[in-house]
């Protein structure tokens, strides 16, 4: 009887020691176990959002610095050091005139026909006191002999028109093709005369001393020199009315509208243009037509 109660309490005690083991060994593995939390069930359904295509893979382009390592500095600057300061700029010179420079308001005109050339000089010298005409208006007083000149077999002039009364030829000619020539200074000094300027004089055999005192007093002079300031062969021919007519193939005029101890300014009508000559050259040049000039005042 003792025996059969020892053994019921012997296994009594085992089923509660395998009770207790097994009940250990899942207690151990729920608590090593990651713990699973379940999705908290959506309260209301999300909208459906539209369509946007389907999914495409973005390409990613590296930038250069990603892809090359920014080179180290070769030099270090401890400390930055200003440039010097630029030297100042030297004023410009100012440019003063020679002593005795004077020079004249005329306007400059080109001339408006192939051989019109004393008639743009004079309209430059009519406008300097505010008398303005036009080229044609004024070469209508000169009354052009269009008669053809007479030529010798050595291609010089023989006999043509006078100069000193009448423009000789066409205004629109040529001197080299011997159609035309032009008109002295009775002819142009005539026409300053009567369109507004009665003081006006001119004439021929003038010294270099008057043309620059009258240039000094501020008064407009006509020359006749050589267009280009050359010097070709001089000529002459017997005009209708028997005068010895001395000639250029060269014949030009321009104003004179300054001086200076050296020079004279040149306002030429065959280019529009406004220029310095020398005196020397001047004179040389003038020359050739026996010093012939119109003075405006």
């Amino acid at each position: 009887m003792a025996v059969r109660l020892n053994e019921r309490i012997v296994m009594k005690f085992s089923s509660i020691a395998s009770m207790t083991i097994v009940t250990g060994t899942l207690a151990g593995s729920l608590l090593l176990s990651p713990v699973r939390q379940q999705p908290a069930m959506a309260e209301a359904s999300v909208a459906s959002l539209p369509s946007t295509g389907s999914a495409t893979s973005v390409l990613r382009i590296k930038h250069p610095i990603e892809i090359e390592a920014i080179p180290s500095p070769t030099e270090v600057y401890e400390q930055y050091v200003a440039p010097p300061a630029p030297a100042p700029a030297r004023m410009a010179a100012r440019v003063s005139a020679p002593a005795g420079y004077v020079t004249i308001s005329v306007p400059i005109y080109k001339q408006t026909r192939a051989l019109n050339c004393e008639t743009g000089a004079l309209q430059m010298g009519l406008a300097a006191y505010g008398r303005y005409y036009s080229q044609d208006a004024l070469f209508a007083y000169e009354k052009p002999d269009l008669r053809r000149a007479v030529v010798g077999a050595n291609g010089t002039v023989l006999q043509w028109g006078d100069p000193y009364t009448n423009f000789v030829g066409s205004v629109n000619g040529s001197e080299t093709a011997l159609t035309g020539y032009g008109v002295y200074y009775p002819v142009i000094l005539s026409i300053a005369r009567s369109h507004g300027l009665p003081n006006a004089y001119g004439g021929e055999g003038l010294s270099p001393a008057t043309i620059y005192a009258e240039l000094a007093a501020r008064h407009p002079v006509e020359v006749w020199v050589e267009a280009r300031w050359s010097r070709p062969r001089m000529g002459t021919w017997t005009a209708w009315d028997g005068r010895r007519i001395r000639y250029s193939l060269a014949e030009h005029a321009v104003i004179l509208s300054g001086v200076s101890p050296t020079s004279v300014r040149v306002n030429d009508p065959q280019f529009g243009s406004q220029y310095w000559v020398s005196k020397a050259t001047f004179e040389t040049v003038w020359r050739d037509f026996n010093n012939m000039a119109v003075i405006f005042r």
